[in-house]
């Protein structure tokens, strides 16, 4: 695994045009600004690439695929305009990965949470293992997943994230997930999963370029308004996130009272 206190973002291109993009960072995989704005513009790039036919979204470890938005750098947020520049980081992400003319595939090996999810719901298809559980806890500390919320209901639909954002401390199964359409197959071990991931990714890059390009295109029918919508979306988080409510949540979390 990476040794790097600030994470990093890595994209390999095979021979075969399997574009992997992995990312890390030390404190469970969250993605504080910085890497938030890498991840979009290495997505970017790996869709603009001629030799890229479908591209593999991953993070390094075992344990957890991404916690979400970093706590510490919320902490630090002062003005809402700051607050709103932070969480469009998310919304840049999703929209990159909505906007690329590659099929995306997401591999969840562990935990996901907030952003996490968010993540994994703006891939096209979605392999993860059963210790992949899944939560969105933004309600429990004074927001919501209002920049992560559109990708998430085109996936599990508006029920299901009813249970998933108002039962904001609790994990939901892998195979819950499943149910609900946010991942689309579930394995019991790494192995397992990446063996198969391995096999679809090698056969999603040998089909018709422009057929795939096709069928992304259908596949986000409808979402033509998310740049707009996204933004608006961070501004009410980046409001939020200044109350009075969510700095000592935040700080409760992180043990800085």
């Amino acid at each position: 695994m990476p040794d790097n206190p600030n994470g990093n973002i890595t994209l390999i291109i095979s021979d075969t045009g399997v574009a992997t993009i992995s990312f890390y960072h030390p404190a469970q995989n969250s993605l504080p600004t910085a890497l938030l704005d890498e991840l979009t513009a290495t997505i970017t790039k790996a869709g603009a690439d001629e030799k890229t036919r479908v591209i593999l979204l991953k993070s390094e470890g075992e344990r957890t695929f991404c916690a979400g938005a970093s706590f510490d750098e919320l902490l630090q947020i002062k003005d809402k305009e700051a607050g709103a520049l932070f969480f469009s980081g998310f919304a840049r992400v999703i929209n990159a990965c909505r906007k690329s003319p590659k099929i995306i595939i997401a591999r969840v090996q562990g935990k996901a949470v907030g952003g996490g999810v968010g993540l994994a719901a703006a891939a096209d298809y979605c392999l993860a293992t059963e210790a992949a559980s899944i939560k969105l806890s933004e309600l429990a500390i004074g927001i919501g997943p209002f920049v992560i919320s559109p990708a998430v209901i085109r996936k599990i639909g508006l029920p299901a994230f009813s249970r998933l954002t108002i039962r904001a401390i609790d994990f939901q199964t892998a195979h819950w997930a499943n149910e609900k359409g946010l991942y689309n197959e579930v394995y019991t071990t790494i192995g397992d999963m990446d063996e198969a991931l391995n096999t679809l990714a090698q056969k999603l890059a040998s089909y018709h370029p422009e057929a795939l390009n096709g069928l992304k295109q259908i596949l986000w029918e409808g979402t033509e308004n998310w740049d707009e919508l996204l933004n608006e979306r961070a501004a009410i988080s980046g409001r939020l996130v200044l109350s009075e409510f969510t700095q000592q949540a935040l700080q409760s979390f992180l043990g800085k009272k």
